[in-house]
């Protein structure tokens, strides 16, 4: 990468976010606890998807030492439906080194932060900048984008050395007295003016002036970033087991995607009507009535399910399932891949009820 700098962005960026700043349930109070469970919450997910859930979070587990002592079921419902379910369990481990071995005390640098697990380069520097004022900065992509377009640069952010020069330009003009609030400024900046994946509102943008990809009409080619593979396709058939008002879950591996939480039985591939009942005897069951085929769809980052569900009433106890009723469904956490088969299911239970009552 060339020589470059950047423009002073500070006063103006600054000025822009006094005016326009978004209100934000986390922002305030600098409280070091509320900005870290945000961040997490935010990576790969909308402002607006997170808040419903960063309020309940906040409810039920308002400080370290809640989050710490949390059973990890709990926890896990408090998630879901956010996905990468890892970063919930590396909160707690984060917070029981806090509570365990740092005497409850909120780590408040930029480099012990950085040592709690789950916890990276961008989550560092945001809450030592806002919660405690270490001039650092955080840079996600957000920010990647931002500085690309302003300097037009054509080099792929996905790259670290580029993402380590974009951090030291960074790093180059922010404010000491300020460092919260322009890391801030820069966020807003990039989730309501200088959008993704279109035409940013430079009208709107309080660096217009000093944007070099604006000026070259390039803004919407940028940033440049390393074309993703393909996601791997995967098909599977998934069964809602219907017994006595209860219906089949099973416990994932304590490894890999969505590890420890409850599923719907499933197996490879796409089974027609006639292959469908095979596993069900597998697991010592007896189907008694196939009530409905249903398809669904769910992407991850790397891999996209394509499933295929039959509703079936059986009979047995099944050989590694768990049987759930209504009320077990509302506890467990059961990954929003699934979330067509849960509402089948709390539908079907509830009529299976209201039938067995009458």
């Amino acid at each position: 990468m060339k020589s470059l700098f950047l423009p002073p962005i500070a006063p103006p960026l600054l000025a822009w976010y006094d005016r326009h700043r978004r209100t934000l349930p986390w922002r305030g109070a600098n409280d070091p606890y509320k900005i870290w469970i945000s961040e997490i919450m935010l990576q790969q997910t909308r402002v607006a998807a997170v808040i419903p859930y960063y309020r309940r979070w906040m409810e039920a587990l308002p400080d370290v030492a809640s989050l710490a002592a949390a059973e990890e079921s709990r926890l896990m419902k408090l998630w879901e439906g956010l996905g990468y379910y890892s970063r919930a369990r590396n909160l707690q481990r984060a917070a029981r080194i806090i509570v365990d071995d740092l005497g409850g005390v909120f780590p408040h640098t930029y480099e012990t932060l950085l040592a709690l697990p789950g916890v990276g380069d961008y989550t560092a520097g945001a809450v030592a900048s806002i919660a405690f004022g270490e001039a650092v900065p955080a840079v996600d992509g957000n920010v990647l984008r931002i500085i690309a377009r302003l300097l037009a640069l054509r080099e792929d952010v996905t790259n670290p050395a580029v993402r380590k020069k974009i951090r030291a330009l960074v790093c180059a003009v922010l404010p000491e007295d300020r460092p919260g609030a322009f890391n801030q400024a820069l966020m807003d900046l990039g989730a309501v003016v200088c959008l993704p994946g279109g035409a940013p509102l430079c009208e709107a943008c309080p660096l217009a002036n000093l944007c070099a990809a604006r000026a070259q009409g390039t803004a919407e080619d940028l940033p440049v970033r390393k074309k993703k593979p393909p996601r791997r396709v995967e098909e599977l058939t998934v069964y809602i087991l219907l017994r006595q008002g209860r219906v089949a879950l099973r416990q994932r591996e304590e490894a890999g995607l969505l590890a420890g939480l409850w599923e719907f039985p499933h197996v490879p591939g796409t089974l027609g009507e006639g292959e469908a009942g095979k596993p069900l005897e597998q697991w010592g069951l007896r189907p008694v009535d196939w009530r409905q085929r249903v398809t669904a769809r769910h992407i991850f980052t790397h891999v996209e399910w394509r499933m295929t569900g039959y509703l079936a009433e059986v009979q047995g106890d099944g050989t590694g399932l768990a049987w759930a009723d209504g009320e077990a469904l509302s506890r467990l956490a059961i990954p929003s891949a699934f979330g067509k088969f849960l509402a089948l299911a709390i539908d079907a239970i509830g009529a299976q009820n209201t039938e067995s009552s009458e």
